[in-house]
């Protein structure tokens, strides 16, 4: 009998030590917060680019919400100078675009692969997210000092504690629109917020995380001293649905636009509905993209659109990450379209808006407050 217990207690410790072969203690959402700290001015900033982008989304501001940018963040270099681009652009269209950018720090992946910049910043398959944490926040910090608005997906609920000061908007993703998890953490958050169809296409299962989260939850979180919590959340008043097609096919035609209308109003939901123009709807074809955005134009005045997603980098394309030497501004994840497609395609998308917009378009105050003045950076 001694010898049976000594066997079972040999194996409870080897599947102890399986389970747990290391552990890492990380800096606390606060102590990052503080290390890498907003001023008051981007505070204020922030706080504006949040209350704008619910007016686009609620139809009491007539601007078309724009979230572009890399599909990830790898090389913050060419992070930088595409911010800088996208600021112009941003101060450009600010009449008729709101312009945000993504900034997604994590990558959701069907099986393995990279997991993003924050994870491994040195792109090497090494992880070292207490690096990685540091290193994303005092890039996110750099561009908020820009006064340029920023975006990410949601896809670690205990990440989201390290970043959630930053964002103006925020996506759940695909395969995580489902997950109470998710709901729940999105019920808390300060921000406004998408959920993106099923990868097989389901709505349903979007507009079912909309009415989760738009209500209050008790759930298990961490505070932001790192520790375990009760968090009681109110519930999140400005939620999207995310159209972004299928592996079966596409969702950016009006036909079906309407049809997730009439769902939404069966369900006595008014929430808008924003179309990413990348993933199955151009089936991870970036050429295909601005023929997306012009689709999805040519039809804002006959339907609930209120927002575009667009996947877009300096360079066109994508790279291997796996490659000897990376091109400079190309995606290691999603194929995206160049600078020059960028610039072409909001230029033209802030035309079709003005055309279709209703007069107090042309009405937003021109003495909103002029972007504060950083200094210019430089990539080397």
């Amino acid at each position: 009998m001694s010898n049976l217990n000594a066997q079972i207690n040999t194996q409870l410790s080897n599947t102890d030590s399986k389970a747990t072969s290391q552990s890492t203690v990380l800096p606390s959402p606060y102590a990052l917060k503080q290390k890498y700290a907003l001023s008051q001015i981007v505070q204020q900033h922030i706080a504006q680019h949040r209350q704008e982008i619910k007016s686009i989304l609620n139809g009491d501001d007539p601007r078309l919400l724009v979230i572009v940018g890399p599909c990830s963040i790898h090389e913050p270099q060419a992070v930088l100078e595409y911010a800088q681009r996208l600021k112009t652009l941003a101060d450009q269209h600010q009449n008729i675009l709101k312009i945000v950018m993504r900034t997604y720090l994590e990558k959701p992946r069907s099986t393995v692969g990279w997991k993003g910049y924050v994870y491994d910043p040195s792109l090497k398959g090494q992880s070292s997210l207490t690096e990685g944490l540091q290193l994303s926040r005092e890039l996110l910090v750099q561009i908020a000092e820009m006064n340029l608005p920023m975006a990410t997906e949601v896809l670690n609920p205990m990440l989201s504690h390290y970043f959630d000061d930053l964002y103006s908007w925020g996506a759940i993703g695909a395969r995580t629109s489902e997950s109470q998890i998710h709901r729940e953490i999105a019920s808390n958050l300060p921000y406004a917020l998408g959920f993106k169809n099923g990868t097989d296409g389901n709505v349903d299962i979007a507009l079912d995380a909309i009415q989760s989260a738009s209500n209050p939850h008790q759930f298990l979180g961490l505070n932001n001293q790192g520790q375990s919590s009760l968090i009681e959340s109110t519930g999140n008043d400005s939620l999207q649905v995310i159209l972004r097609g299928s592996q079966y096919g596409t969702n950016y035609d009006l036909a079906s636009v309407q049809a997730v209308q009439q769902r939404m109003q069966k369900r006595n939901m008014h929430g808008a509905i924003i179309i990413d123009c990348s993933h199955g709807n151009s089936q991870k074809n970036p050429d295909l993209q601005p023929q997306v955005l012009n689709t999805i134009a040519e039809q804002l005045a006959e339907s609930q659109i209120r927002g575009v997603m667009i996947e877009s980098h300096l360079q066109h394309g994508k790279q291997s990450i796996d490659a000897k030497v990376l091109q400079y501004g190309c995606s290691v994840t999603d194929g995206c379209i160049g600078w020059a497609e960028t610039e072409s395609a909001l230029a033209d998308l802030a035309k079709h808006v003005a055309n279709c917009q209703n007069p107090k378009a042309q009405m937003i105050d021109q003495a909103r407050q002029e972007p504060i003045q950083t200094q210019t950076l430089e990539c080397v």
